[in-house]
C-alpha cells in the first residue's frame, strides 16, 4: 500500500508559511512501519487542484490531502474534488450536525442566540459541503470535519487539527497494515571517493539480492563527517544479512576509507 501526501495552499509556496506536514505524517508513517511513498505542493489554483485530484482519485493510493477545505474565496479542495469525480456538492448530515454544534458552542461562549439561518451559521455550515457519497473525518480541536471519499482524505491545513486526524485514519482504517513488514537501512560513512566510481558496485548489489535497495547519500559539508558519501542498503533485514557484508566488501576492495556504520 502506497501512501501519498497533498499539500494545497498559496502560503506554503509563497514562503509565508512553513510546511509541516510532511516531516509530521513521515513521522506518522514510520512509528507504525509504514512510509510515505511522494508528496506534492499545490497552490490555490482550482484547474491545478482539479487535475491533480483526478489523478489521485484513479491511482488507488492513500492520499492525505491537506488545505483548502474552509469556506473562505481562496478554499478550493472541497469543489475541486467534486469536479475531479463528476458528483453535486451535498451538505453531509452529520457534518451539519457537528458544526451546528459548535456554532451553540461558541454562541454559549459569548452570549450569543445560536441562530441556524443567521448568515454567519450558513458560511459556517459551508464547510460540511461535500462531494456525493463522502464520508466524515472527525476534528477533535473544533469538531468541523473532514472528509473521505474512498481511500482519498481531506483534511484542514491547520497541523493542530490534520494531524490528530490523519492519526487517528492510521490507527483505525489501516491499522491492519502496520509493521507488515519488517524494514531496516544499514550503511556506512565512505571517504576518499565518488559515487560514479560506486555505482557498478550498487548496481551489483542490487542485481545480485532481489528485494534490496542499494542508496547513496554524499555530503560535501557534513558537520561531524565532512565530505563523505553514506552508502546503504535497505529492505527485510534478513536480505540485508547476505548483502550488506557484500558492499562492505566490495567497498574495501576499492580501497576506500570507511567510517562509522549506521543501523536505523
Amino acid at each position: 500500500m502506497n501512501f501519498g501526501l497533498l499539500i494545497i495552499g498559496d502560503e506554503i509556496l509563497s514562503g509565508k508559511r512553513a510546511d509541516k506536514h510532511m516531516p509530521k505524517v513521515i513521522e506518522l508513517l514510520s512509528a507504525r512501519g509504514l512510509s510515505l511513498a511522494w508528496a506534492r505542493y499545490i497552490g490555490d489554483d482550482p484547474q491545478r487542484i482539479t487535475a491533480e485530484l483526478r489523478q489521485v482519485f484513479a491511482g488507488g493510493d492513500v492520499v492525505f490531502s491537506c488545505g483548502g477545505i474552509g469556506a473562505t474565496p481562496d478554499d478550493h479542495t472541497r469543489r475541486c474534488a467534486a469536479e475531479a469525480l463528476g458528483r453535486p456538492l451535498l451538505l453531509h448530515p452529520q457534518a451539519r450536525e457537528l458544526i451546528m454544534e459548535r456554532v451553540r458552542l461558541m454562541a454559549a461562549e459569548h452570549g450569543w442566540a445560536a441562530e441556524p439561518d443567521h448568515a454567519d451559521t450558513l458560511r459556517r455550515l459551508e464547510m460540511g459541503v461535500f462531494p456525493e457519497g463522502a464520508e466524515i473525518i472527525a476534528n477533535p480541536f473544533n469538531k468541523i470535519p473532514g472528509f473521505s471519499i474512498g481511500e482519498v482524505h481531506f483534511v484542514p491545513g491547520f497541523p493542530v487539527m490534520a494531524h490528530p486526524m490523519i492519526e487517528t485514519l492510521l490507527d483505525t482504517r489501516y491499522a491492519q497494515w502496520h509493521h507488515r513488514h519488517a524494514w531496516q537501512e544499514r550503511s556506512v560513512i565512505v571517504y576518499g571517493s565518488m559515487e560514479a566510481t560506486l555505482t557498478p558496485l550498487m548496481e551489483a548489489i542490487e542485481a545480485r539480492f532481489p528485494g534490496v535497495k542499494v542508496f547513496s547519500l554524499p555530503s560535501v559539508d557534513h558537520p561531524q563527517w565532512g565530505r563523505h558519501i553514506e552508502l546503504g542498503v535497505k529492505g527485510e533485514p534478513a536480505r540485508l544479512d547476505a548483502a550488506y557484508p557484500e558492499l562492505l566488501q566490495g567497498l574495501r576492495e576499492h580501497g576506500v576509507k570507511l567510517g562509522p556504520e549506521l543501523v536505523r
